[in-house]
């Protein structure tokens, strides 16, 4: 189809809706029956209970992200400008592991579910946040370890049915630099992750769904053997990586949305990722 026949197509499509808003209280009437409507088809009242003020745990997205492999991994190509076309459309091509995103249990198996294939029950969980800063600003290798987990629980209850344990190590702040990477002279990296015991014992003594991490890896920078990612993600649980803002919300008490996108026979993939608190 030649442009200006795009161009045309898009216009009237856009001119129609402009129409529908137009024709007032039956046009809002019937936008409301039909909101109403999913609402009820698609609600669960459990869900419908998050309170509290929204917090992004998103980084914006961009052509420079940094990335695992240290190579450009999000390319966007403008194919329609408004001062020419009357619209704006970009062409997106991106590497699954991008920026904020979500690893999949099929990411580090051979048939685990796919990212479409997530139970979107699963996709809402309880967080809790464990908080650490004080040796990761020692160790740019440090570890989210057993140890972590029973002084967070010592200190805040049980984790949660059916929750995200999630590492806040401060790393998020480096984000727009090299030492996110922290590569070292021989390209190892250099950043705080799960320890592989720490997720063993989430999967023996918790119904934990999910772990996060503010770094570009669910293993720590070092890691040899992505031991964590083969220990977790082949149990039917989700990753989340490169999260940001951790540190706005508390210890715990918050509940997380996991916006995953859903393609078919996906690895994973970029993710808008919101708190409630």
């Amino acid at each position: 189809m030649c442009d200006i026949c795009v161009t045309n197509a898009v216009k009237d499509r856009m001119l129609s809706r402009r129409d529908l808003f137009r024709r007032g209280a039956g046009g809002a009437a019937a936008i409301a029956a039909v909101s109403a409507g999913a609402a009820t088809l698609g609600a669960s009242p459990a869900r419908a209970q998050i309170a509290g003020a929204p917090v992004d745990l998103t980084h914006t997205l961009h052509e420079g992200f940094p990335t695992f492999f240290g190579e450009q991994q999000f390319f966007v190509e403008n194919v329609f400008n408004y001062a020419e076309h009357m619209f704006n459309l970009n062409v997106l091509r991106v590497n699954e592991h991008t920026g904020t995103h979500v690893d999949a249990p099929l990411h580090f198996s051979q048939d685990g579910a796919s990212v479409d294939e997530i139970p979107v029950t699963n996709l809402v969980a309880p967080l809790a946040i464990v908080d650490i800063r004080e040796k990761a600003a020692r160790d740019a290798d440090a570890q989210v370890t057993p140890d972590d987990l029973k002084a967070w629980i010592a200190q805040n209850g049980p984790l949660p049915e059916g929750c995200c344990v999630a590492m806040l190590s401060g790393w998020g702040a480096h984000v727009d630099g090299d030492r996110f990477r922290n590569a070292d002279g021989e390209g190892k990296m250099h950043f705080p992750g799960f320890h592989v015991e720490a997720a063993r014992m989430l999967l023996e003594e918790s119904s934990a769904v999910g772990i996060a991490v503010d770094t570009l890896s669910l293993d720590h920078g070092p890691s040899p053997d992505f031991a964590t990612h083969y220990a977790w993600l082949p149990e039917g649980r989700w990753g989340l990586e490169c999260v940001a803002n951790l540190e706005a919300l508390p210890a715990t008490g918050a509940t997380l949305v996991l916006g995953a996108p859903k393609h078919r026979g996906g690895s994973g993939g970029p993710a808008r990722v919101l708190a409630f608190a």
